[in-house]
């Protein structure tokens, strides 16, 4: 997941930074209190909300800024206490299925039936799937949206004599990792994650598990982190980013590749397909060098992670009509065009409509990879991601409120076998442990219920 990476470079000092619109609790009746991520994109739209939102509409939006961490932690906080402070939060498709099972935040279906002209059937169905709740009623809407893909240089590949297959499996490209390593001074064959964090190492590692094969947890709530296939894919991953990967790789964050892809320091890459937009940026050293191709697979049809910052209304909220509009507009086909017209095409919000990939300007500035990532969202399926059924909602995370914790844990497990501190069995049976931890409340709770 790209999960706010870019954020440092701006409002790193906004804390608690009310953005353009005014503070908390201004503007009266006909105001909206919105609590945000300050990732760039969501910059983009706090900037152009005055003076086009509130003017067609009215209605005043009073932003609170917060950097990832600490946005998750205070709307946890609002939203699980129901103190109808913030009407609209943005949530990812992690957040948005555990929320509307608790009943934190507003079933949108109505309002999506009142307002045809958002066009909710223009939103890519994996992303729709992916926002609603247990009832089957949607609780969120995408502001922007990302899988992930295969980078490659295709200029390096050519002058070697290889060509990237159509859909590349994983063991195809550790053989490709393998004759690029060091083909270029200082290029490793591939960049993968090995920073600890259930959204960092673990992003493309639960898909490489997937198409191995494995899941963190059978449907019937048995944990597998030990069973052959996880082990399999761990082992695989390890051994490829170890033998082949980049320097410092148990530090190696979504970042630290991007930055190794840019400078000429990594010849394949499998991650966010929002990268993409920086390595074909006006002034990246590989624009116009790059290849792209889908997420490998092994057992699956398709492997591509699924993430969207998104909006959800908290269901205390009494602004409930005005935070519909103010989402509706976010999450329109009507303010992509605004971006794209006054900040750049580069810099739309991409990733959740069908109509973003038909629009010539656009296709016109992300040509290289708009296909691409349309596909790799489209063919992301939330709810049938392995060979297995699940017993959550998630492809690259398992939709429950322990698996931050429980992803954190095990990926500092994994992050020591990738600096050779451990074996991977020794990683992966502590894993097991904390697995089981986790599973057996649900089992309880199954029993309980039974």
């Amino acid at each position: 997941m790209r999960t706010a990476l870019l954020s440092l470079i701006v409002l790193l000092t906004s804390t608690a930074c009310a953005g353009w619109g005014g503070s908390v609790g201004g503007g009266g009746a006909n105001s909206i209190n919105v609590l945000m991520v300050n990732n760039p994109q969501m910059v983009d739209l706090q900037r152009l909300t005055a003076e086009h939102f509130t003017e067609q509409t009215g209605i005043h939006v009073n932003f609170t800024v917060l950097p990832e961490n600490d946005v998750r932690d205070k709307i946890s906080q609002e939203f699980s206490s129901q103190a109808g402070q913030y009407d609209v939060a943005s949530l990812s498709n992690f957040e948005i299925p555990i929320y509307a099972r608790s009943g934190w935040i507003a079933p949108m279906d109505p309002f999506i039936a009142n307002d045809p002209a958002f066009d909710q059937a223009d939103i890519l169905p994996s992303m729709t799937e992916s926002l609603k709740g247990p009832d089957g009623q949607i609780y969120g809407q995408p502001f922007y949206g990302e899988s992930s893909f295969l980078m490659y240089r295709a200029d390096v590949l050519q002058a070697a004599g290889i060509t990237m297959p159509e859909q590349p499996t994983w063991p195809e490209v550790a053989d490709i990792a393998a004759r690029l390593d060091g083909v270029q001074p200082g290029m490793a064959g591939i960049c993968l994650r090995g920073q600890p964090g259930w959204g960092q190492v673990f992003a493309p590692l639960t898909t490489v598990v997937n198409t191995f094969g494995g899941t963190w947890f059978t449907q019937d709530w048995q944990a597998q982190v030990n069973a052959p296939e996880f082990r399999e894919a761990v082992q695989f991953y390890v051994d490829l980013v170890r033998e082949h990967g980049e320097a410092g790789a148990p530090q190696a964050g979504f970042t630290e590749c991007l930055n190794n892809m840019i400078q000429g320091n990594a010849a394949m890459w499998y991650d966010a397909t929002s990268a993409a937009g920086s390595l074909e940026a006006a002034d990246s050293p590989v624009r116009g060098k790059m290849g792209y191709a889908p997420a490998p697979v092994v057992e699956t049809d398709s492997a591509g992670w699924l993430y969207a910052w998104s909006w959800g209304i908290q269901a205390a909220s009494e602004k409930q009509d005005a935070a519909w509009k103010f989402i509706s507009w976010a999450s329109s086909k009507e303010y992509e065009q605004l971006v794209g017209e006054q900040v750049g095409w580069s810099d739309v919000p991409a990733g959740k409509r069908a109509s973003t990939y038909e629009n010539p300007q656009y296709v016109a500035e992300a040509g290289a990879f708009a296909e691409q990532t349309k596909h790799a969202i489209e063919t992301a399926d939330p709810r049938n991601p392995g060979v297995q059924p699940r017993p959550a909602l998630g492809i690259q995370f398992v939709g429950i409120p322990e698996f931050p914790d429980l992803g954190t844990q095990v990926s500092q497990e994994v992050s020591s076998a990738i600096a050779g501190l451990v074996t991977v069995d020794e990683a992966l049976e502590r894993g097991q442990e904390l697995a089981d931890d986790v599973a057996e409340r649900y089992r309880s709770r199954a029993e309980g219920q039974s």
